[in-house]
C-alpha cells in the first residue's frame, strides 16, 4: 500500500468516525466510487480533481473533511435537508410546528450566519431570519458589500421551540433540543466549509462551542470551530431592543473584523459606520 493511499485511507476513516460519533448515518457517496469499490480484483483509479483533498497533517487532523465535487456537493446538501424535514426526533416540537427551518443561502458560501432558533414569522414562512431580526440581519450583510443569496444562514435549531399556553413570543432552545438537532448544523457547515462563521447570540455560541462565558465577554474576540475562524458578535434582536449608538457600533467592528478575514474590500465609510460625527 502506498503512503498515499494509507493517508487517503486513514483520513476517511477517521472522517466517518467522527460523523457517525455526531450521529451521522447516511453519507453521499459518488456512484463511480461505488462501482470500483465493487471490484476489489482492480485498483481504484484516482480522479484528476479527488473528491478528498488531503492535508499534510491528514491523519492527526480532526477538522478534515470530505471535499465534494460540486454535483455530489448538491446531492449530499438535498438528502441533509430532506432528513431534516422528516425529523420527528423531538416529538413535542413536530408536533407544534408548522414548519422545519432548514436555512438559505449558497451551499459554497464563505460566510456562514448561525443563529438560535426560528421564531413565529420564521415557522410560518420556513425560512430562517426572516421577522424583524431577520431584516436587521439582512442589512448587517448588506452594509458588508454582500447579499443573503452570497452567504449562508442556519440556526442550532430547525424547529420553533414550542411555547404552550403561550400565544405569542419564543423561549430558549432546552440543551436537550440542541443536542438532538445540532448534528444537522454539524454537516451543513462540513458540506459548505465557510471560510468564517459569524454566531449570533449566547446560544449559538454555546452549541457551536459549548462556551458559557457571557456573550458581552466573548463578542468581538475570534473562536474556533473545528479549525473554521468564528466571531460571536450579538444576535440582531438584542439590538432591537437596545438600539443605543454604541451596541450598532460593537456589532459592525465584529462584522469589520470578519470582512477583513475574508480579504474583502472596506471603504473607508464602511470603517466609519455607527461612529459618533
Amino acid at each position: 500500500m502506498s503512503d498515499a493511499y494509507g493517508q487517503l485511507l486513514d483520513a476517511t476513516i477517521q472522517h466517518l468516525e467522527n460523523l457517525k460519533s455526531r450521529g451521522v448515518r447516511h453519507v453521499a457517496v459518488m456512484p463511480q466510487t461505488l462501482r470500483e469499490l465493487s471490484q476489489p480484483s482492480k485498483s481504484i483509479s484516482v480522479p484528476a480533481q479527488p473528491a478528498v483533498q488531503i492535508p499534510k497533517s491528514a491523519a492527526s487532523d480532526p477538522s478534515l473533511v470530505i471535499r465534494h465535487s460540486l454535483p455530489d456537493k448538491a446531492a449530499a446538501f438535498a438528502a441533509l435537508r430532506e432528513r431534516a424535514l422528516a425529523c420527528v426526533k423531538c416529538a413535542h416540537l413536530a408536533s407544534s410546528r408548522k414548519s422545519v427551518v432548514f436555512g438559505v443561502g449558497s451551499i459554497d458560501a464563505q460566510l456562514m450566519f448561525v443563529g438560535e432558533a426560528p421564531g413565529a414569522d420564521e415557522d410560518e414562512q420556513g425560512e430562517p431570519f426572516v421577522g424583524k431580526a431577520g431584516q436587521l440581519l439582512t442589512k448587517i450583510i448588506q452594509a458588508t458589500g454582500l447579499s443573503r443569496a452570497d452567504v449562508y444562514i442556519a440556526n442550532i435549531l430547525k424547529c420553533r421551540p414550542d411555547t404552550p399556553g403561550q400565544s405569542a413570543g419564543n423561549r430558549k432552545p432546552t440543551p436537550a433540543e440542541m443536542t438532538t438537532c445540532i448534528p444537522y448544523l454539524h454537516e451543513q457547515i462540513d458540506l459548505i466549509r465557510p471560510k468564517v462563521i459569524v454566531a449570533l447570540g449566547a446560544t449559538a455560541v454555546d452549541g457551536l462551542l459549548g462556551k458559557t462565558v457571557g456573550i458581552t465577554k466573548l463578542r468581538g474576540h475570534w473562536q474556533t470551530y473545528r479549525g473554521t475562524p468564528l466571531m460571536p458578535t450579538y444576535h440582531p434582536a438584542y439590538l432591537l431592543r437596545n438600539q443605543a449608538m454604541s451596541e450598532k457600533r460593537r456589532v459592525w467592528e465584529d462584522m469589520l473584523a470578519v470582512m477583513e478575514k475574508l480579504e474583502m474590500p472596506i471603504s473607508e465609510k464602511q470603517r466609519n459606520y455607527f461612529l459618533k460625527a
